[in-house]
């Protein structure tokens, strides 16, 4: 982390006021990603390009802001997480080699495609949702047969490549995964997304991204102790208000995230 925060050092000097504003974007961003499971770059990331930050630099830096909130949220949950932990090391042995892929293509991958796939992905889990009413508001333990358990793995894999090359939404694709594969409900699937996607596909992530440019230190401990807080909080309100809240929140969250990506995709085929 303190390699991370010296490789990430330079830039201009940002006001005070600047940074209550990355802050408070922050913690109600990623206090909404932690009872929705994801989403926190549908707010954050865009902050960061207003506040002067190239796009890379400013993925790098909401990366690495989200471990903290993936820190946050397992920390309030991380009772939840005993029980799953082969599921944990499926998530990390096959999501973090896409995420390196994912990471080390970002230059030379086109954004405009990626931010319509993911955009179409994020509104069709909303209305899938929307159209499931007992969707994640039960859990169960789906055992897998062979080609279920390949299948999860390739999802996994190819859900990494795209955490690496964009920031919003993938948490959400591996939450709704979890539910659907193994019959989880959505504290549970959530807890682990956190711990896996929140803490280390996102750290990897940030790792590799940081090699593409330098963001201001004051910017990034606004946005770690913005994403902590929020995280944490977020964890805290779901796990008192129960599935319903958190499977409400889900779908409304990728409404906005698919919406803002297809806008975004839009744009930049116009361009």
């Amino acid at each position: 982390m303190v390699y991370l925060l010296s490789t990430l050092e330079g830039g201009s000097d940002y006001s005070l006021l600047n940074n209550i504003y990355i802050f408070l974007i922050s913690f109600f961003s990623n206090t909404f990603s932690a009872i929705s499971g994801g989403g926190s770059g549908l707010l954050q990331l865009p902050a960061l390009i207003l506040s002067g930050v190239p796009y890379y630099q400013s993925l790098a830096s909401h990366k690495l802001a989200t471990v903290a909130l993936g820190i946050g949220g397992s920390l309030r949950n991380y009772k939840s997480l005993g029980n799953d932990i082969s599921i944990v090391w499926q998530i990390l042995i096959f999501g973090l080699p896409g995420v390196i892929l994912g990471s080390s293509i970002v230059e030379y991958v086109s954004e405009k495609y990626l931010y319509l796939i993911l955009g179409i992905f994020s509104i069709f889990l909303a209305f899938y949702s929307f159209l499931k009413p007992d969707l994640g508001l039960t859990s169960g333990n789906n055992k897998l047969y062979l080609v279920q358990k390949i299948r999860f793995l390739i999802f996994i894999f190819l859900i990494g490549i795209l955490n690496g090359s964009i920031s919003s939404g993938t948490g959400l694709l591996v939450t709704i995964l979890l539910i659907k594969t193994f019959k989880m409900d959505f504290l549970r699937a959530i807890s682990l997304t956190f711990f896996t996607v929140g803490i280390f596909w996102n750290f990897i992530g940030a790792v590799f991204l940081t090699k593409l440019g330098s963001v201001p230190p004051n910017i990034l401990i606004a946005l770690i102790i913005g994403s902590f807080t929020g995280g944490y909080f977020g964890a805290h309100l779901s796990k008192l208000n129960g599935n319903i809240l958190i499977k409400k929140a889900f779908t409304t969250v990728c409404i906005l995230v698919g919406t803002s990506l297809l806008f975004k995709s839009i744009k930049n085929f116009i361009n």
